[in-house]
C-alpha cells in the first residue's frame, strides 16, 4: 500500500506539474519524444525490411548450395581475373555429383538468357529465358496457376515445351488461356504447357512473372554454351539431417576430382550459400542501427535536460511541501522515490506519444507503399525501456537533493 501511495502520488505530481506548465513541460518532453521516434522508427522500419529481406532469401531455401564460377562475396588476394578464367559448372558435372554425393538429395542445372518472346502480334521485350534440367522444381519449387510441370521424357528428350509466368500471359494472351497455344522464342516455337502462378517483385526487384522456363536440354540446341556472357548454375538441395557444411565439404572433393585439380591448386569454382546475403545484409543493418542510436541520442540528451529542468524547478516550487512531509515523519527514501517516480513518468509519457507517432505513420506508409512495417513488442518494450531510464538518469540529482533538504528550512521557504 505505501508504494502504491507513493506510484500514485508521484503521478499525480507529474500530472499537476504538466497541468500548471503546460507549455515548458511540452517544450522539455519534445526532446524524449523526438529522440524515441528517431530510434525506435529506424529500428522499426529496418526490421521490417530485414524481415522481408530474410523472408525472400529463406524462401530460396536454407538447405540449398549454389555450385557457380562467381562467388557471390569476393575478396581476399585472389585476382579477379582468376575468376574471370574459371570454367562455368555444366549439366554433365552435375550428374556426376547426383552419382558420387551421399549428401546431396536433389540437384538441378538452370542459366538463363534474354530474348524477345512473339504470339502473333504480341510480343514481350528481353525477357529472361530460363533452361533448367527436370528436377529444378523441386530445389526451387514454385506454383503453377494453371497447367502442368515438364515430364522427365521432355525435360531429357529436350522437348519443345515452355512455363510461362503471369505477366508474359496476361502480355501475350490477354484474357485468352494460353494452354496448348506456340509462342516463338529463339526463332522457333514452343507449346506453352503451364503458367506460373503470380507472385509480385520480391524485394531485390527480381520477379518469376516475366520468365519462360525451357528445358535445358532443348536450350542447348538453340544456344551457344561457350558464349562467355551465359552464367551457369548447379543447385542442390541437401538431404534430411545433413548441414550445409556437411555438403559444401563433400561438393568440394567430388568438384575438384571432377576437373582433376592437383592438391596445391586453388579451387577453380564457387559455392554459394543464402547465408552470405544474410550475413552481409546484417552487417549494413548493424551499421543503420548505430546511426540511428546516434541521430536519437542527441534528441534524448536534450531531452534529459529538459526533464532535469522540470525537476529542479518542481522541487523548488514544492520545498515548503518536502519540508511539512518530513515534519510529519517522511523519510528520505520516500522524497527520493516520490521525485524520481514523477521524472521517469514525464519520460514515459515523451516515449509514448513518440511511439504513438511511429505507429501512425507506419500504419500510414504500410496503406500508402504497399510495403508492411510493423511497430512490433520488442520496439515498444525498447522504446519504453529507454524512457524510464532517460527519466530515472534525469531526475535522480533533483530527487537527491529534495530528499537531503533540511525539514525546518525547507518550510521556511517562501517560494
Amino acid at each position: 500500500m505505501p508504494l502504491f501511495r507513493l506510484v500514485w502520488e508521484s503521478l499525480l505530481f507529474a500530472f499537476n506539474a504538466l497541468r500548471i506548465n503546460r507549455v515548458r513541460t511540452i517544450l522539455s518532453l519534445l526532446g524524449i519524444t523526438i529522440g524515441i521516434f528517431s530510434i525506435i522508427s529506424v529500428f522499426t522500419v529496418f526490421d521490417s525490411l530485414q524481415y522481408t529481406i530474410k523472408s525472400e532469401i529463406n524462401s530460396l531455401g536454407s538447405n540449398v548450395l549454389f555450385i557457380q564460377k562467381w562467388p557471390w562475396a569476393m575478396g581476399g588476394n585472389y585476382p579477379w581475373w582468376k575468376y574471370y578464367q574459371r570454367p562455368q559448372p555444366t549439366i554433365d558435372e552435375l550428374k556426376e555429383i547426383l552419382k558420387r554425393s551421399n549428401t546431396v538429395e536433389d540437384g538441378a542445372f538452370m542459366f538463363s538468357v534474354r530474348r524477345n518472346i512473339y504470339y502473333r502480334n504480341n510480343n514481350t521485350e528481353q525477357s529472361p529465358v530460363v533452361a533448367v534440367s527436370h528436377d529444378y522444381n523441386k530445389v526451387m519449387p514454385f506454383d503453377l496457376q494453371r497447367g502442368r510441370y515438364f515430364t522427365e521424357i521432355e525435360s531429357k528428350a529436350g522437348r519443345n515445351k515452355v512455363i510461362i509466368g503471369a505477366d508474359i500471359a496476361a502480355n501475350l494472351f490477354k484474357n485468352n488461356d494460353p494452354i496448348g497455344k506456340k509462342i516463338k522464342i529463339f526463332g522457333r516455337k514452343l507449346v506453352v504447357i503451364g503458367v506460373i502462378k503470380k507472385k509480385g517483385n520480391d524485394i531485390f526487384g527480381n520477379s518469376s512473372d516475366d520468365w519462360a522456363i525451357v528445358p535445358a536440354n532443348y536450350a542447348r540446341n538453340v544456344i551457344n554454351f561457350n558464349n562467355r556472357f551465359i552464367n551457369t548454375t548447379i543447385i542442390v538441395r541437401a538431404k534430411p539431417g545433413v548441414s550445409n557444411d556437411q555438403m559444401r565439404d563433400e561438393l568440394t572433393g567430388i568438384m575438384r576430382s571432377i576437373r582433376k585439380l592437383k592438391p596445391k591448386a586453388d579451387d577453380n569454382f564457387a559455392i554459394n550459400e543464402t547465408n552470405l546475403i544474410t550475413k552481409g545484409f546484417d552487417q549494413l543493418f548493424g551499421v543503420i542501427a548505430v546511426v540511428g542510436w546516434i541521430i536519437g541520442g542527441f534528441s534524448l540528451l536534450v531531452g534529459g535536460f529538459g526533464i532535469a529542468n522540470i525537476m529542479f524547478v518542481s522541487v523548488k516550487e514544492r520545498t515548503n511541501q518536502i519540508g511539512i512531509q518530513k515534519a510529519l515523519g517522511a523519510k528520505n527514501s520516500f522524497i527520493l522515490m516520490q521525485f524520481l517516480f514523477e521524472a521517469i513518468f514525464l519520460a514515459l509519457l515523451g516515449g509514448i506519444i513518440g511511439l504513438l507517432i511511429v505507429f501512425l505513420l507506419s500504419f500510414g506508409m504500410t496503406s500508402l507503399l504497399g510495403f508492411k512495417i510493423i511497430l512490433n513488442i520488442n520496439n515498444i518494450i525498447l522504446g519504453l525501456s529507454v524512457s524510464a531510464l532517460i527519466g530515472f538518469m534525469s531526475g535522480f540529482i533533483p530527487a537527491w537533493s529534495a530528499s537531503r533538504l533540511d525539514p525546518v528550512e525547507a518550510m521556511r521557504s517562501n517560494f
